[in-house]
């Protein structure tokens, strides 16, 4: 693809190069505006394309481990752990860019005048600290792993053993505390001193643990499923097939058949974006080089109408 064929539109394609590639390469918005001066050009790299670590590479967990995302995840007592999903940072940065290439883009039509966006896996690593990152750098508490994967601030939000498996409760009101100490049948705990407000439950978090742990284990995860749904905020501890092979998971759509020439009965995940309550329809990549005839041969034309 030529600099002219780029110029037809608004963007350049997104570019995952470090940092100091793009200006060499002539991809930035000073080498191609005079071009078309609409261009967006967005810019996807490591550690950015303006510090000493232009030239570096990186990759997603490097960028958990410096941000302090790995410190974060794990058992207390057990080593610092990456996100569980695979290339969480990869994926979060690649939304970030697609945010900022539209908001380019809406500046673009109405100014005429595109720009640089520039994003990296290090600065959307670091966002993703949130609250965390904000009590440290004004008050200099400094967040650790939490046990059963608890909320940093309010209790009981965390994981509980059931007869069969795990289920979450998130008890984020004296509200939802209330019910789910009903729903356990303990509510002479509800005149607790230890557990009378949030604050308290949260600093004593072990003990209430202790307290509630025997309770939940007396019924399996669905029966909890049945009889806190909707009641509270709850939800099962699936493992990876349990989650994909899960009813109300199939009946959303988010599992679609893709037919492929190699594999009939290809099935993926699709977007999680619906339009008018309407999922797209997903189709098979073409193998590679399927369009090499049509392509080859119109731009082959197309150099001949421009030497002629």
């Amino acid at each position: 693809m030529s600099v002219e064929d780029l110029a037809l539109d608004f963007t350049v394609p997104a570019l995952s190069l470090r940092g100091d590639l793009p200006a060499r390469m002539g991809f930035d918005y000073k080498s191609l505006s005079g071009i078309n001066p609409r261009l967006v050009c967005v810019h996807l790299s490591a550690y950015g394309r303006d510090n000493e670590r232009a030239a570096w590479p990186g990759y997603d967990y490097l960028m958990q481990a410096e941000s302090g995302l790995m410190h974060l995840t794990g058992e207390p007592d057990g080593p610092p752990s990456r996100i569980g999903a695979p290339s969480m940072v990869d994926q979060t940065t690649g939304l970030t860019a697609a945010l900022a290439l539209l908001a380019g883009i809406i500046q673009a039509r109405s100014s005429g005048k595109g720009c640089d966006m520039d994003t990296c896996l290090l600065d959307v690593a670091l966002h993703q600290l949130g609250y965390v990152a904000s009590w440290y750098l004004n008050e200099g508490h400094l967040s650790t792993r939490q046990s059963r994967s608890a909320h940093f601030s309010v209790a009981p939000v965390q994981t509980f053993p059931t007869a069969d498996g795990w289920v979450f409760i998130m008890c984020m009101s004296d509200k939802f505390w209330l019910e789910l100490l009903k729903a356990l049948d303990l509510m002479p705990l509800a005149d607790d001193a230890r557990f009378a407000t949030g604050n308290s439950r949260h600093h004593h978090r072990r003990e209430l643990t202790a307290a509630l742990d025997p309770a939940f284990r007396r019924h399996t995860t669905a029966e909890w499923l049945a009889r806190l749904a909707g009641v509270l905020p709850v939800g099962p501890v699936y493992d990876v097939a349990q989650a994909l092979d899960s009813p109300f998971v199939a009946r959303s759509g988010m599992i679609q058949n893709v037919p492929h020439p190699e594999k009939h009965d290809l099935r993926v995940l699709t977007s999680p974006i619906k339009v008018n309550g309407e999922r797209a329809e997903l189709t098979a990549a073409p193998a590679l080089g399927a369009h090499n005839d049509e392509l080859l041969g119109e731009r082959a034309e197309g150099a001949q109408v421009r030497r002629g």
